[in-house]
């Protein structure tokens, strides 16, 4: 009795079934669904922190050694640890945003607050940039002396903490654009560490100190494509663009391919937030009994789930054959 009740109620409030175990950030009503996706948050926020702390203790050391040893290449990783350390924020307060139940208000919850955390962290990305693409060029024309040893040890230091961040966010759930895309700056930052180990080598053993402004440059490059991306990605799901990896027309196949459906129209695909995708459509289907287009409700989101992952759906149905009339307004005497 207490599992019938259960499954009645979800029937209630939650009319599509769940039968390709794929998670859209709602809940698949299993033994403790709340439970788990506490618990998955919480190890999510752990490694947040984690990540956090090590950035924002080698941002601070960076910023000096770069100050210390007129290193611009220095500096401009020191940028990339501020920018990752505020996608690591920003990934950490979204979390804690998403964790809150819908309110009669937001009925969605807070998620699009990662994808405005996202967008934040893209335009900081291109501010930052600008400024180091800037004082790389005025030093390609007044070159300054670089203490190459020092700059060797904070860069290894540097290389080192990017290593071990990295590594503490590959093993999070990497799905959400904003774990992801810190994952993938830290990612970046690595490589750029490397890039400054190896100038420091440069500077010592030969003096070219213009390697240091060419670096910069090169690594300021490489965050402009990471930001461009993610600033397109942002806005996109903000103005409610169809996903990249769905296809109107092959999802329209899908319908007509089932036999009850005769045509559909007003079809509308967005994404929610990062992996959450919504559809709403008016189908025109054979004329039925009302408790078979229950059947028929259940087949066509079990499709759109397994093929397209598509866990929140509007769906219409109207029946074939039927004329539909506008509505009169009628005037009565009295």
């Amino acid at each position: 009795m207490a599992d019938q009740h259960r499954h009645a109620n979800v029937e209630l409030f939650h009319p599509h079934e769940h039968q390709c175990d794929l998670d859209f950030g709602h809940d698949h009503h299993d033994d403790d669904p709340a439970n788990s996706a506490h618990l998955l948050k919480g190890s999510e926020m752990r490694r947040l922190m984690a990540a956090s702390s090590m950035t924002a203790l080698m941002l601070v050391v960076e910023i000096a050694g770069g100050l210390l040893t007129n290193s611009l290449a220095l500096i401009s990783d020191a940028g990339h640890m501020l920018t990752h350390l505020l996608a690591l924020t920003i990934a950490f307060l979204a979390t804690i945003f998403a964790m809150r139940p819908p309110t009669e208000k937001k009925s969605f919850g807070y998620y699009r607050l990662e994808i405005l955390a996202a967008l934040f962290n893209g335009v900081t990305l291109l501010l930052i940039t600008a400024w180091i693409i800037y004082e790389a060029y005025a030093r390609f024309y007044n070159p300054v002396p670089i203490a190459s040893l020092q700059m060797f040890v904070i860069a290894l230091l540097g290389l080192i903490v990017n290593i071990v961040t990295t590594y503490i966010l590959s093993s999070s759930n990497r799905g959400g654009i904003n774990i992801r895309s810190a994952f993938l700056h830290m990612i970046g930052d690595t490589l750029s560490s490397v890039g400054v180990v190896a100038a420091a080598l440069i500077i010592y053993y030969t003096g070219w100190v213009i390697i240091d402004p060419i670096l910069s440059i090169l690594l300021s490059i490489a965050i402009l494509i990471w930001s461009y991306q993610l600033i397109k990605e942002s806005i996109n799901i903000l103005l409610e663009s169809t996903p990249k990896d769905i296809d109107l027309n092959e999802l329209t196949e899908s319908f007509k391919a089932i036999d009850e459906v005769k045509d559909i129209h007003d079809l509308h695909v967005w994404t929610l937030t990062s992996n959450m995708y919504a559809l709403s459509a008016h189908l025109s289907i054979k004329n039925m009994h009302i408790s078979d287009t229950m059947h028929l409700l259940r087949r066509i989101n079990f499709l759109l789930c397994q093929k397209y992952k598509i866990g929140h759906t509007a769906i219409q149905f109207e029946c074939d054959g039927v004329e539909r009339y506008p509505f009169h307004h009628t005037h009565q005497k009295i």
